[in-house]
């Protein structure tokens, strides 16, 4: 019995003995603040767990033991030039200034260089370090001093030469938009480690965001509490995080409550999954209004730290994002992106280049260093790269290179990464990968493996066929895992 039917009992509902109402009713007003300290405690499930299928970003089981349990992708948009940064190459400073051998452009498709565009020789210094003898340029000398940490993969290939076609690719594995990104599938396959924070987080610090737009973090087909969710790096992390004037918890959880169960109703209904994505997201923007402005802020960060990643609390930069990857998948989240724009070199190669390491190269070490002094590079895959290469050919009069798929750099560390290695080869000029030739279906079909999954497995049924992040292809380059 509860106290509505004692209520609809009783001869005269007004004549309630206040005794009777604590005692009878005093239990049920106490589950609730019991289940509610449980809840706050991580010892009870949320309301999302209650849905048809329980909780879509709860923890799950890979197909096998997972390498990794988390991944921090640093995407260089714009596509670096492996040229002057990783892949040095002695015979393109020999020919600098001269035409190509014509064999070597039959059939090539170039965005924007014609076939009369002569060879560009690398415009920086190489030197190798570490005990690994990497060969790095003088632009990433933070870098260099975690050589040993990382593998550096020189014979990286993809299908597009555009920008928006290349981010995508590399992002989703299809240069079609709306297919699901490797954030997503990542976060469909393993869940998420926390309750309180979405479990793919994109971080974009530049002013218009890639040329791929959303659909670089977008859950294409799959349930869509699967893409990315856009953090922003000063102010409230979210759009609206804080509550209106007026609005207070009480009246934000009484009307969140209302809200989901007329959600509830129509899910029961109809049963679309997006109705329980959309309770699931409007739980979990409650429990972010308490636990993400703590996170994001990097000033609780002791003075060392900020200094080693060169961060400014309160002054949006590339340095302060890769702090925050590391103090969010501290606290659970399972993938976490931050794209870097305006690497896109078709002149003053020498100037923005510089600009873009002075940027990026402390933090990107300093990611490695923090996390492996405090025991989390083990289990969490850094991956840094753009979505293609840069031409041994010259534009812009004399120093710019056009974007180029046939060959280009990338590099992994941590999350059973083998640490110190160089894989792969392009030729004497850098224009063809010709060893240990790597695809973006192979980098994606890498990561999933080291997050514990067969990449032919990992699948979702759409329109009558099963699709996956690697489409047809791809192979786990088992040169790269430790």
């Amino acid at each position: 019995m509860n106290c509505q039917d004692h209520l609809y009992r009783n001869a005269n509902p007004t004549q309630v003995a206040r005794r009777w109402f604590l005692q009878q009713c005093g239990v049920g007003l106490g589950s609730l603040a019991l289940g509610q300290l449980l809840n706050q405690g991580g010892y009870a499930a949320p309301a999302s767990a209650t849905l048809p299928g329980g909780d879509p970003l709860a923890p799950k089981a890979p197909h096998h033991a997972p390498k990794a349990k988390r991944v921090i992708f640093l995407f260089m948009a714009g596509a670096p030039s492996h040229l002057e940064l990783f892949d040095n190459k002695p015979q393109l400073a020999k020919f600098d200034g001269t035409l190509p051998p014509p064999e070597l452009l039959k059939g090539y498709r170039a965005a924007f260089i014609n076939p009369n565009s002569k060879l560009l020789g690398p415009k920086f210094k190489f030197a190798r370090h570490g005990q690994s003898g990497a060969e790095l340029s003088e632009l990433l000398p933070e870098l260099a001093k975690v050589a040993d940490d990382v593998a550096i993969v020189r014979s990286m290939t993809t299908d597009a030469f555009n920008h928006a076609p290349g981010q995508i690719l590399m992002s989703t594995g299809s240069q079609i938009f709306g297919r699901p990104s490797v954030g997503a599938w990542a976060t469909y396959g393993l869940g998420c480690e926390t309750q309180d924070l979405p479990g793919f987080i994109v971080f974009s610090t530049g002013k218009k965001g890639p040329s791929g737009g959303n659909s670089n973090w977008g859950s294409g087909f799959l349930p869509t509490v699967h893409q990315g969710v856009q953090f922003r790096t000063s102010g409230d992390p979210v759009l609206y995080l804080s509550n209106p004037s007026g609005v207070d918890a009480e009246l934000q959880r009484e009307s969140l409550d209302t809200v989901s169960s007329l959600n509830r109703m129509r899910l029961d209904e109809v049963g679309d999954p997006e109705i329980a994505t959309r309770i699931s997201s409007y739980e979990m923007a409650y429990r972010m209004q308490s636990v993400a402005p703590e996170v994001m802020d990097i000033g609780h960060e002791p003075k060392h730290v900020l200094e080693m990643y060169g961060a400014e609390p309160g002054k949006p930069s590339f340095a302060n994002t890769c702090l925050l990857a590391r103090r969010l998948v501290e606290k659970g989240v399972r993938f976490v992106e931050i794209f870097h724009e305006a690497w896109d070199q078709h002149g003053n190669l020498v100037g923005d280049l510089k600009r873009n390491c002075q940027e990026t190269d402390k933090a990107c070490a300093a990611l490695i260093m923090d996390l492996k002094q405090r025991g989390m590079l083990e289990d969490t895959l850094v991956v840094w790269g753009g979505e293609f290469g840069r031409t041994p050919m010259v534009q812009g009069g004399d120093d710019g290179r056009d974007h180029h798929p046939n060959a280009f750099t990338m590099w992994m560390a941590g999350g059973g990464i083998k640490p110190g290695v160089t894989l792969g080869e392009s030729d004497e000029l850098g224009f063809q990968a010709v060893k240990d030739v790597v695809h973006v279906h192979d980098l994606h079909a890498t990561i999933l493996h080291l997050l514990g999954f067969d990449h032919t497995r990992l699948t979702y049924r759409f329109q009558g066929r099963d699709f996956r992040l690697t489409d047809v292809s791809g192979r786990v380059v088992n040169e790269l895992l430790a």
